[in-house]
């Protein structure tokens, strides 16, 4: 117990409690303010702790128990109403729509209470004289849940046309319950235009935009509106998250993630919130949550993830498939409680058609991490061809079951050939099934037999050199000793893959002088020819990079020589060559592509970069573009190294295009990241943050999340906070700070990732969760030997805790700053430092005494700084000067309230208004560019003089402001708020008796 002993107390107190976080904790402590109260015995001490009980138990999961303490509350008032003030009476009367609402949510209650108490809050209503607003509103609740549509539209209509008053719930709450109207009927795109003032915060409360962001969620995905789902998604669960009171909205974002293939994220929403499988103070919240769970758990279910573990309600582990089939048990039965109370199936039916939606996005990236669950392998087979039944086939040829579903092998044979004669991509995969389906190959050719070992040990890579000599064998059985050869060469070139350079070089060399004396005599075509000059010249490229020398260095010049012939030979090889078959415009791209990697070696980044441009450009022309990927990416880099940004943003669109849907989820996303961090330093953040969001989509698909995924987050995050999308930053930045280390990742990215989400809490109001985060960076940053960003995170740390009202920390942060800036030779930053000391200082215990003093310093600071700059720094000082100056003048003005005597008050206000004269006067001397800096203090200056009642001299700062913007620019907001300001002095100078002043200021003669 605290020992409050009086009403004041009572009221310190329960204004403490309201602060804190929702839950049994909040509720406790508001029972047990309820007992100190009645022991006041003072009977608006127990009004207004019944009123705080009342108000808690709405906001948490215990709202069945608001009905007691109202009926104590409303027997108090119609016993002794004037106990009650104004603000109680108003509470009293605020308090029937949560009862209404309440009474609607407990199918025990009966309906025809429900309809009672309606009739009970009209009456009660109008005896107090307000608008019916309110009862029509709590009406058209009642209808709408029962399904009595037509009275729910005459009672929507009555509500919006009653008056508002001070009854009438707020605009942001009344617009969001409009919308769920529309969206229950079947009008997505009326709701969000209903919702966008409480979107665009225009309108909202302590549960807006909570709620309204949370039901958005599905009309704008039924809408295709999915970047505004995602961006909603991201904001509102923030929101949402430290609100126990909000379990429906909360189950509105875990059906999102369902809807939109984020089951991993939907899962960790549930082990967030364990209670709310089992809280039961509000049943519907619970019903609409069970509801939700269930349609994850079928999705999972239905992806092959029945028997996953789940988070469910304590007391036992869950797979999904029990849980599933235990939620739609529950939901069921408190579905058929409401109805049954309601003498219609309206919630059963609502309920119902929740828990069997389908996804409404395949997959909808958030830029959080949530790895996608691994889909479990499909136990039961496809469907035949033709409709053919398993045991029709089973009957037929002897073949099993599942050679009865395969396509036969001569057409997997021929898709097979089709694929890598066109050099398509999953080639090697279709020679892997015609390998399945062949078995032993007994019944197969020779050259069937050598392709699908030749494409075997393809895939095999190392492993794989053996089979390339059996695939030579086969293909010399078949007839086609150029093929032989080719394959012995892919063979060696493995081998060289492997680290065996040398042994691979002497091998090839043997196979190219066989391969060209046959090609001489007509035994072998282009191709086959080609397949073998293109594997010497890749081995020749494998030893140019492994040449210890390097160019230049005897070997490796005479390895880069070997290795520019190799190539030329192929491309003189293949010129001309082609028609219908591609293989020989893909050797030519891909020789391009081997003298621009040449080219590089030897310094010449504008001829590589050409070359590789022209190869890119060839495996487009000949319809092979995911070759070109690679080349691409090359050019990029090659660009973004000599500063054409331009080329490099091409490149990189032109390697996103050209791989479609070929390239390989962790080459997908480094792509993308790439871009985004170029469109980034263009000044595009906001297609940089596209980029970056499916750059950590598919880092997460490759699983890199950890690693590539963090630093897309990380820049993600940060292109969302230049977009002022603080929230959504905030959240992606708190997924990417799970993974960044620095060991992986640098200290540096740590820090700034940090950085910026002290940046988004700031601006988010979250003050001390900001100050935490700059705190860490500044202590990561203490070691760099460069002290810029630690001082500059020390500073920033200190006013958010200065904003989170830790004066004491704030202080010490200050000193910390203050002394990193004088080290760094930053007097402005010192100055600012000392300043924000001086106005922490003023709500001390000392107050004004300590604050007069550091401003005081702050200004001998400046000055001294000022008497030691060059020319380049003068101005800049001057200005912080003047600044330091004015606000000294303010702080003497605002301490001036603390005195306890009238002299000293008006001692007070001459000090302010001598630093204010000194402000206007250092401002003064940078002409032009301090104009608007010196009226303002001007006018301050007036201000002060007609607080020490001289209106003359404030009539004449007035003048002396409107002088020095005659003939100004009247557009310009400043001139016009400076002109308005001056007038409204001289008017209240005018009739404070003020005339001409006896002698100008001095300020004004300057």
């Amino acid at each position: 117990m605290s020992g409050v002993t009086d009403l004041d107390a009572l009221r310190r107190e329960l204004a403490e409690n309201s602060g804190q976080p929702e839950g049994p904790a909040r509720n406790a402590r508001a029972e047990e303010l309820l007992a100190e109260a009645e022991r006041l015995d003072v009977p608006l001490a127990v009004i207004e702790a019944l009123g705080h009980l009342l108000r808690v138990y709405n906001y948490s999961s215990e709202k069945d128990r608001m009905f007691v303490p109202f009926a104590r509350l409303l027997r108090m008032w119609d016993e002794r109403p004037g106990d009650f003030d104004e603000d109680e009476t108003h509470s009293l009367h605020w308090f029937f729509k949560w009862m209404s609402a309440g009474m609607l949510d407990q199918p025990h209650i009966p309906l025809a209470s429900v309809e009672k108490w309606l009739g009970e809050m009209e009456h009660r209503y109008r005896l107090a004289g307000h608008s019916e607003r309110a009862v029509r509103s709590a009406e058209f609740s009642v209808a709408a849940h029962v399904g009595d549509l037509a009275r729910a539209e005459r009672a929507y209509a009555a509500w919006l046309a009653a008056d508002r008053d001070g009854m009438a719930d707020c605009h942001a709450c009344e617009l969001g319950a409009q919308g769920a109207w529309q969206v229950r009927c079947g009008r997505d795109a009326r709701a969000l235009e209903l919702w966008r003032p409480v979107l665009d915060g225009e309108f909202s409360c302590a549960h807006e935009p909570h709620t309204v962001l949370a039901a958005s969620l599905g009309p704008l995905l039924r809408l295709g509106r999915v970047e505004e789902a995602r961006a909603h998604h991201l904001r509102g669960f923030r929101l949402v998250r430290p609100m126990e009171s909000m379990r429906g909205a909360y189950a509105d974002h875990v059906e999102f993630c369902a809807l939109t293939g984020n089951e991993a994220r939907a899962l960790e929403l549930l082990a967030e919130r364990p209670a709310y499988f089992t809280d039961t103070g509000q049943p519907r919240s619970r019903l609409d949550f069970l509801a939700v769970v269930t349609l994850l758990m079928d999705r999972l279910t239905g992806l092959g993830l029945g028997e996953r573990q789940v988070p469910g309600p304590a007391g036992r582990t869950w797979t999904a498939r029990e849980l599933a089939g235990h939620a739609r048990v529950e939901a069921t039965e408190l579905a058929g409680r409401f109805d049954r109370r309601n003498g219609t199936s309206c919630v059963g039916d609502r309920i119902r058609a929740r828990m069997a939606q389908r996804p409404l996005v395949e997959r909808l990236p958030l830029g959080v991490r949530a790895a996608r669950p691994a889909t479990a392998p499909v136990t039961a087979p496809p469907p035949l061809p033709g409709g053919t039944t398993r045991e029709t086939a089973e009957r037929t040829g002897g073949q099993t079951a599942e050679e009865a579903t395969a396509p036969g092998l001569p057409a997997l044979l021929a898709e097979a050939r089709r694929l890598s004669d066109t050099l398509r991509p999953h080639a090697l995969e279709a020679w892997a099934a015609v390998a399945r389906a062949a078995r032993d190959g007994a019944a197969l050719e020779p050259r069937d037999r050598a392709e699908i070992a030749d494409h075997e040990a393809m895939a095999l890579g190392a492993e794989g050199i053996a089979l390339f000599e059996r695939a030579a064998e086969l293909y010399a059985e078949a007839g086609d000793p150029g093929e032989a050869l080719a394959a012995r060469a892919r063979g060696a070139y493995v081998r060289a893959l492997a680290g065996e350079v040398d042994a691979a070089l002497d091998t090839v060399t043997g196979l190219y002088d066989e391969v060209l004396a046959l090609y001489a005599d007509e035994g072998t075509g282009v191709r086959q020819t080609a397949s073998v000059v293109m594997s010497r010249a890749r081995i020749l490229m494998r030893r140019v990079h492994e040449s210890a020398g390097g160019v230049g260095a005897g070997t490796g010049e005479d390895a880069v020589a070997d290795a520019e012939a190799a190539v030329r030979e192929v491309l003189a090889l293949v010129e001309g060559h082609g028609g219908d078959d591609v293989r020989p415009a893909a050797r030519a791209a891909e020789a391009r592509a081997m003298l621009a990697e040449l080219a590089g070696l030897r310094g010449d980044a504008g001829r590589a970069a050409e070359l590789f441009r022209r190869a890119a450009g060839a495996y487009v022309a000949a319809g092979l573009p995911w070759f070109a990927v690679e080349y691409e990416a090359q050019v990029a880099a090659l660009a973004h190294h000599a500063g054409d940004l331009d080329e490099t943003e091409r490149a990189l669109r032109a390697a996103l295009e050209h791989g479609g849907p070929y390239l390989e989820p962790v080459g997908r996303a480094q792509l993308h990241l790439q871009l985004a961090e170029v469109l980034g330093g263009r000044d595009a953040a906001g297609e940089a943050a596209e980029h970056a969001l499916e750059a950590a989509h598919w880092a997460d698909e490759a699983g890199e999340s950890g690693t590539l995924g963090a630093w897309a987050r990380q820049q993600l995050g940060g292109f969302l906070l230049r977009e002022a999308r603080y929230a959504e930053a905030a959240e992606v930045l708190e997924s990417a700070l799970a993974d960044l280390r620095a060991e992986t990742h640098g200290d540096g990215a740590v820090v700034q990732t940090r950085w910026w989400l002290g940046d988004c809490l700031g601006e988010l109001g979250e003050h001390r969760a900001a100050a935490e985060h700059r705190l860490k960076a500044a202590d990561i940053a203490r070691h760099w030997p460069e002290q810029q960003d630690h001082a500059t995170l020390a500073h920033l740390a200190a006013e958010s805790l200065g904003a989170a009202g830790l004066a004491d920390e704030a202080d010490r942060a200050y000193v910390r700053a203050g002394d990193l800036w004088r080290a760094l030779g930053n007097a402005p930053f010192l100055v600012r430092a000392l300043r924000a000391r001086a106005w922490l200082a003023l709500r001390g215990e000392f107050g004004a005494r300590d604050a007069r003093a550091l401003m005081a310093q702050a200004v001998r600071e400046c000055e001294a700084a000022l008497a030691a700059a060059g020319p380049a720094d003068r101005a800049e000082l001057t200005d912080e000067l003047g600044g330091t100056h004015r606000q000294f003048a303010e702080l003497l003005a605002r301490s001036a309230s603390e005195e306890a005597e009238d002299p000293a008050i008006r001692a007070a206000f001459e000090a302010a208004l001598e630093q204010m004269t000194r402000a206007a006067a250092v401002f003064g001397a940078l002409g032009a560019a301090g104009l608007h800096s010196r009226t303002g203090a001007e006018l301050g200056a007036g201000w002060l003089e007609a607080d020490l009642n001289r209106p003359a001299r404030a009539a004449a700062h007035a003048r002396a402001v409107l002088a020095a913007y005659e003939g100004a620019d009247d557009t310009d907001e400043t001139v016009r708020a400076r002109r308005t300001e001056a007038a409204q002095m001289l008017e209240a100078a005018r009739d404070e008796g003020g005339e001409e002043p006896p002698d100008p200021p001095p300020a004004l003669r300057t």
